[in-house]
Order: structure tokens, then C-alpha cells, then sequence
């Protein structure tokens, strides 16, 4: 560990991502630490609509968006790093990353670690993911080619997914807990208008099983009734996918004790500033009111921002 870094950023979604752009464009000495594939969650979204500047009449996925994100920040000369992240030490004026691969120091860092799918929340769950049960449309959609597939959610993730879903499956089923969906119009619009879309309104998914390992039954509740319905997989096919998109939950074990947060989300103020002197947050694991690819960009780019300004204010 012989260099001393201006900026180590922690994530390679799109705040982290665009946090590396500007701290490179600004020509700080930055490190980037990623333990997985660029993107984060949108790397796995197949379509995306709202990104400001995209070609209105060319479909744009997550991984396509990323891609273009990726190479800036590698035309810009951030340093990368493909490591896990196993402990932080935040609070002195050298910030010190402990990764399974070595140490690493920086005057400032960027906390971008992003957020991972909230679980479904019912009985089995665990025993069946991978096995039936899925957060990724993109990634297992192929797997339920002409099978019927049941989607958790109601908000514009799980409307979407569905959507994508039924050109893999014979027949998908959203399962919401309320009796209307929380999605924006235009995508409600879609999903009612497409023939494959069923739905299950007030609805819980309670219990999920399978004799032979893989799902091939679930029991769903009534929220309004408590009625209990079964349901089985068709004799013919032994199985049914089920996909969770209801919410995820923020990256910041590893933060915890350290930098201060409101239910496990960290709190910054306007300029991406915690409560540590050159610790910054960007994305999905702030608190905030919107997270979508365009607000986590722009706070990878207030954080980069930030943290030049305070390296230039401590010499």
C-alpha cells in the first residue's frame, strides 16, 4: 500500500459510475472498487424509457446504458479494481478500504454500494431461489419459456418485468397486495392491454414449496378475506417461476457504525456530505425521495464534486 489515493469510489452503478467520470475528468488521482459486474440493479433491467437524452425511437436496456458509462469512465483514466469490500475505516483524515485482495488509502471516499432486491417474505423462500424463484427477469426469463410465471409487486419495476416476462412465458400472473397498481399510467396502459397479463389483487404470497426441490406449489392470501389459495404447477410442466420485484434494500452493512443512517440508508445532506469529513454517498443507499439511474448520476457527480472541493480546502 504505497500510494495515497484523492478518491476511492465504492460501487460501479451508475452513482458510482458517474462519480468516477467526473473525479477523472477532474483529474483526481481515483480508484474505482467494484466486486461484480458494472450496473447494479440496472444492469439487469431490459428496458429503460426515462433516461434523459436517449434516442426516443431506439430501445435502450440497462446493460447498453452501462456499457456507454463504463467506457467514459475508463476514457477519463479512473483506476479500476475487481475486489470485495471486507471492512472501511472512514473516520481519520486517511481513509483506509480493506479489500480481500489488499489495502487500499484515499483522502476522500464515495459510498455508491447500491441496494439489492428485498426479499418476497414468505415461508421457504430461501430453499427455492434459483430453483423457481427469481429477481431478475433479464437473467431467468429464458428459463420459463413457455411455463407460467407469477410476478410480486405492483410499482414500475414489477409492471415492467412482467411485461418482458410474457415474451418468455405462456401466461404471467402479477401478484399486488393492494387492488391497484402503484406504476405509472403509461405502463399500467401496457400491462392491461397485453393479453398475457393476469392479476391477482389484494393478494400475499404466503408460503411457497416443492416435493422434488424445484417450486411447483405456492400458497397465496387474501389480504381483505385471508383466503388461502393453492396453487400448483401443471402436471406437465413441474414448475412455475416466481419473480420478486417489491422494493430492495441499501448496501451499508459494512458502513454501519460509522457513517449515520435512517433504517439502514445513509443520510447526507444537499452536497452528498455524511456525518464524516470527506465521506460522501451517492445512489440508491441514500436517503432520498427518488431513486432512479438519473438522481443516482447526479449524486455520483455532486460527490465527485464535493470531494475535490474538499481535498482543495484541506491543503
Amino acid at each position: 500500500m504505497d500510494k495515497m489515493y484523492d478518491v476511492i469510489i465504492l460501487g460501479a452503478g451508475p452513482a458510482g459510475l458517474a462519480a468516477g467520470l467526473y473525479a477523472g475528468r477532474s483529474r483526481m488521482n481515483a480508484l474505482l472498487i467494484e466486486k461484480g459486474q458494472d450496473g447494479g440493479q440496472i444492469a439487469t433491467t431490459n428496458e429503460i424509457e426515462n433516461y434523459p437524452g436517449q434516442v426516443v425511437d431506439e430501445e435502450e436496456s440497462g446493460p447498453s446504458l452501462i456499457a456507454r458509462m463504463t467506457a467514459q469512465v475508463e476514457k477519463f483514466g479512473c483506476e479500476r479494481v475487481s475486489d470485495t469490500i471486507t471492512s472501511v475505516e472512514l473516520t481519520g483524515d486517511v481513509k483506509k478500504i480493506v479489500c480481500t485482495g489488499g489495502e487500499y488509502e484515499a483522502k476522500t471516499v464515495i459510498i455508491a454500494t447500491g441496494a439489492h432486491s428485498r426479499p418476497i417474505g414468505c415461508k421457504n423462500e430461501g430453499q427455492f431461489v434459483g430453483k423457481g424463484i427469481s429477481f431478475c427477469a433479464t437473467c431467468d426469463a429464458n428459463f420459463f419459456e413457455d411455463l407460467e410465471v407469477f410476478v410480486v409487486g405492483g410499482g414500475d419495476s414489477a409492471v415492467e418485468e412482467a411485461m418482458y416476462l410474457t415474451g418468455f412465458a405462456r401466461k404471467v400472473t402479477l401478484i399486488h397486495r393492494r387492488n391497484e397498481l402503484r406504476a405509472a399510467k403509461s405502463i399500467q396502459e401496457k400491462a392491461f392491454k397485453n393479453e398475457k397479463m393476469n392479476f391477482m389483487w389484494d393478494s400475499v404470497v404466503e408460503e411457497v414449496n416443492g416435493p422434488d426441490g424445484v417450486l411447483s406449489e405456492m400458497l397465496v392470501r387474501n389480504v381483505k378475506t385471508d383466503e388461502i389459495t393453492k396453487i400448483e404447477a401443471d402436471e406437465d410442466d413441474g414448475i412455475f417461476g416466481l419473480f420478486g420485484f417489491i422494493g430492495f434494500l441499501p448496501n451499508t452493512e459494512l458502513f454501519e457504525g460509522q457513517v449515520e443512517m435512517e433504517n439502514s440508508y445513509i443520510l447526507t445532506d444537499d452536497n452528498m456530505c455524511t456525518n464524516i469529513p470527506g465521506v460522501f454517498a451517492a445512489g440508491d443507499l441514500r436517503k432520498k425521495s427518488l431513486r432512479q439511474v438519473v438522481t443516482a448520476a447526479a449524486d455520483g457527480a455532486i460527490a465527485a464534486t464535493q470531494a475535490l472541493k474538499y481535498i482543495e480546502n484541506a491543503e
